[in-house]
Order: C-alpha cells, then sequence, then structure tokens
C-alpha cells in the first residue's frame, strides 16, 4: 500500500497524501466533509488499472492531515489543493471531488484552469448550503459515540465500512480523527454565498453526477449545463445517495471511465 507523504502549506498546515505514481494522465481525488482520503480506495485501484496517476489527500482537518488549521475557509483549501499539484508538478489534472471536496475542485477549476484539463463533481454544485446545515452537522458529530467499541460497530453507525476506516484505533476503541468544532466551520463557509459566479467560470469539461437517493437538490442539478462554451455532462447513479463512490462504485466508475475516455483527447501526460 502506498504510504502518506507530507507537505506543508504556507500557513503552517501539514497535508497528508498518497502519490500512486503512473505514466498515465493525473487525476486528483478530493474526499467530503468528515471523511478521508482513504474513501477512494476502491476508484483509486480502478483507475491505476487503467494506467492513471492518482493522488489522493486528507484535506485539512481532515484524517493524518493538521487536525486544527489555523482557517478552514473556501479560499484557504482550494489554495491546499493547487499547492498539491504544484509540490508535484502534475500538468493537465482531472479533478474528483465528492461533496465538500468537489466543492473544493469546482473552486479550484474557477480560479486555476491552467492546471485543470477536466472535472468530475460527485454530489456537488454551486447553490448555497442552507444556514440550518452547520447546526445538522454539529448534531450529527456530537451524536458519534466516543469512542466506538469495535469497528463493526462504528461501520454500523455511520453505515460505511469507507466511513469506519476514517477512524483511529487507540487500546479503548475507534476515535474520530476530526474536531467536532473544525467541520462546523468548514460548512458554515458554505452558508455565507452561492457560487454560481464560480462555477460560470469554470471552462473545464465537466461531469456531474447525482445519487437518485442523494443530497444535491435536482434544481441545481439540472441547471449546471448553463455554462457557455463548455461541455457538462449530468449522469445519476441509481441506488446511491450522497456517498456514491461507497454505495455504487461500479457504477460511478463506469461514467467516469466513459467521460474520461471521451475527453482524454484533452489530457496531456504528467
Amino acid at each position: 500500500m502506498t504510504q502518506n507523504q507530507h507537505f506543508t502549506t504556507p500557513d503552517g498546515t501539514r497535508i497528508a497524501y498518497r502519490d500512486h505514481r503512473a505514466p498515465g494522465p493525473a487525476v486528483l481525488l478530493l474526499h467530503g466533509l468528515a471523511g478521508h482520503q482513504g474513501e477512494w480506495d476502491d476508484l483509486t485501484g480502478r483507475l491505476r488499472a487503467d494506467g492513471h496517476r492518482v493522488v489522493t489527500y486528507d484535506a485539512r482537518g481532515h484524517g493524518a492531515s493538521t487536525r486544527r488549521p489555523r482557517s478552514v475557509t473556501r479560499e484557504v483549501c482550494v489554495a491546499d489543493a493547487a499547492a498539491l499539484v504544484e509540490h508535484l508538478s502534475l500538468s493537465a489534472v482531472t479533478l474528483v471531488g465528492q461533496s465538500l471536496g468537489g466543492h473544493t475542485a469546482m473552486l479550484l477549476a474557477a480560479a486555476r484552469p491552467d492546471l485543470v484539463s477536466a472535472l468530475v463533481l460527485i454530489e456537488a454544485g454551486p447553490g448555497r448550503t442552507p444556514a440550518e446545515t452547520p447546526a445538522q452537522i454539529g448534531a450529527w458529530l456530537d451524536s458519534w459515540p466516543r469512542p466506538f467499541k469495535s469497528f463493526q460497530e462504528a461501520s454500523d453507525f455511520l453505515g460505511h465500512e469507507g466511513w469506519a476506516r476514517g477512524l483511529e484505533e487507540r487500546e479503548d476503541g475507534w476515535w474520530p480523527r476530526v474536531d467536532r468544532d473544525v467541520m462546523v466551520g468548514m460548512i458554515t463557509d458554505l452558508t455565507r454565498r452561492d457560487h454560481w459566479a464560480d462555477w460560470s467560470r469554470t471552462a473545464a469539461p465537466a461531469l456531474v453526477i447525482r445519487g437518485a437517493d442523494g443530497w444535491l437538490p435536482e434544481e441545481e442539478f439540472e441547471a449546471m449545463p448553463t455554462r457557455r462554451g463548455a461541455l457538462t455532462e449530468l449522469r445519476t447513479i441509481p441506488a446511491a445517495g450522497h456517498d456514491v463512490h461507497l454505495d455504487q462504485p461500479e457504477g460511478l466508475y463506469a461514467v467516469m471511465e466513459a467521460f474520461m475516455a471521451a475527453t482524454s483527447r484533452r489530457t496531456p501526460r504528467s
């Protein structure tokens, strides 16, 4: 298994990442709120089998990265992603992000189009997050047993083995690797405004994926092909909720593979 490597951002945040090197086009995978890079293990294996270079990382405040960073704004999270791409000297990267990670990918594509060849957004869009969401996220995190008594208890409670793998095993049980207030702060920043203007500035071909039982509002999803002069494909994955990558990994990869094959001529080797 590829081991974590680290780099430090200008504000002192330590970012943990894994670089699965290969000669093919580079793909950067961005996880969602309270998640971790290990959620992408299934997709990483599929992409590597096709020859892609795959990079994953724990966003600031998550996993093996700095747990309580100085800032958790959208701007600083986008800067982290850009810094990782430049740290690894990648070019023409396909960004794949789920939920908050998809939002970061979208903003990176708007701010640094020179780095991005294609964009895959999973359960992520430019709409404004409802004002009540931070309180809901806080209550959800408060409901977690601390610690979980076993890995199985954590898997059952969180709904996915992939989520449980993000916990830290200690002598007395399995503990979260995220700070409750940091997570609430991250999602609070999304309630301040929408990002339709940022979305309209993105120029890379984009695939927007929604779980049939997910959280991305259908009206927002249907409005996303309005970018002028840019290809936007919409796909809905049946029998999938917000965690499409965990609920239906094969279905997700099937639509991604077709999209990436169609846009491969735009993707130089990195």
